[in-house]
């Protein structure tokens, strides 16, 4: 249950960095994105925060840059698609919290293992209107895995709330499992799977 291909979890930590790319509108999406990865890339790989003993510290600035610039609003109401209008305003804030913490949880204990030996190419980008795409390449070692960032104008400032990783969605391939669970059983059924997933993965972390 929740689990997406075995490539793209691979990339989550990536996929997260990137997702901490919104800032004044004056700047693109493309160089949004790429001031923001260099910010996230130089806490990880800053001897200062090296070693096992900072690895909290390591992750909590990372999480500093994606709190303050990730949709997670956005990218939980499309994920849960209909569901969402028959929501309580508590319900809403309750699901955003915990897709939140389902995302950090995904990645929090590989951030380490995938940033090292990493470049990003940048294509370019596409904008319509509020909207923006930014395609990307992760280049690994014998590997190269195109990711397409899509960003919204959140109030004059550019959010992302999906990314497609090798032309999958990752709010489509989430809306699909998460329908799922509530038609075969509920909506309380979810959040407590979620709650499950999210604890499992952090006592493994």
């Amino acid at each position: 249950m929740f689990r997406l291909l075995t490539r793209t979890y691979a990339v989550i930590p990536i996929f997260i960095l990137v997702l901490a790319v919104s800032t004044a509108m004056a700047a693109s999406p493309k160089e949004v994105a790429k001031q923001v990865i260099d910010k996230a890339l130089s806490i990880l790989n800053d001897p200062a925060y090296a070693g096992p003993a900072k690895k909290q510290q390591r992750h909590d600035l990372v999480k500093q840059i994606v709190d303050r610039h990730f949709d997670y609003r956005e990218m939980a109401k499309r994920s849960l698609g209909a569901t969402w209008n028959s929501l309580s305003n508590p319900q809403r804030d309750e699901f955003v919290r915990i897709f939140a913490e389902l995302l950090e949880a995904s990645y929090a204990d590989k951030i380490d293992r995938y940033v090292k030996n990493v470049r990003i190419d940048y294509p370019g980008e596409r904008l319509d209107g509020d909207y923006a795409e930014v395609p990307t390449v992760v280049v690994r070692p014998n590997d190269r895995i195109p990711l397409t960032y899509r960003l919204h104008n959140e109030s004059g400032t550019w959010m992302v709330y999906d990314v497609v990783i090798e032309g999958v969605s990752l709010v489509s391939n989430y809306r699909s499992q998460f329908s799922r669970v509530i038609s075969e059983s509920s909506y309380a059924e979810l959040v407590k799977r979620l709650r499950t997933k999210v604890n499992e993965q952090r006592g493994g972390a």
